[in-house]
């Protein structure tokens, strides 16, 4: 096992960090429902999963544009490896289980979001 785990509280059990997680080893269809296992091409439920992963990469340079994504959805191309997704958090599991004390991931306790809009 992993020294690293990735922590998610339980509001982001839907979140993008989950999917690519399990992308990322190997295991994408646990986020398929079994009806759409059974109802769908799943070469395509992968590849739509493959390009949602792309469209969630934390640098917007690296997301794709929409006439890019109808290609990739429309054709049988190889398609790039997604990076992380935005928002992305990873945490010591021993870090992650204990509340009596916190780290600091900024020299000056102090952090400044600045939301742009894509």
């Amino acid at each position: 096992m992993a020294l690293k785990a990735y922590f998610l509280p339980p509001l982001l059990s839907g979140h993008p960090i989950v999917a690519w997680r399990l992308f990322r080893e190997g295991r994408p269809m646990e986020l398929v429902r079994q009806s759409i296992i059974e109802a769908c091409n799943l070469s395509e439920v992968l590849r739509s999963i493959h390009v949602a992963l792309l469209c969630v990469q934390d640098n917007r340079e690296d997301r794709p544009d929409m006439s890019y994504v109808v290609s990739m959805l429309s054709n049988e191309n190889t398609l790039p490896q997604p990076k992380h997704p935005g928002f992305f958090i990873e945490r010591d599991p021993a870090e992650a289980s204990s509340t009596s004390e916190s780290t600091a991931y900024s020299a000056n306790k102090c952090s400044i979001t600045q939301l742009q809009a894509r």
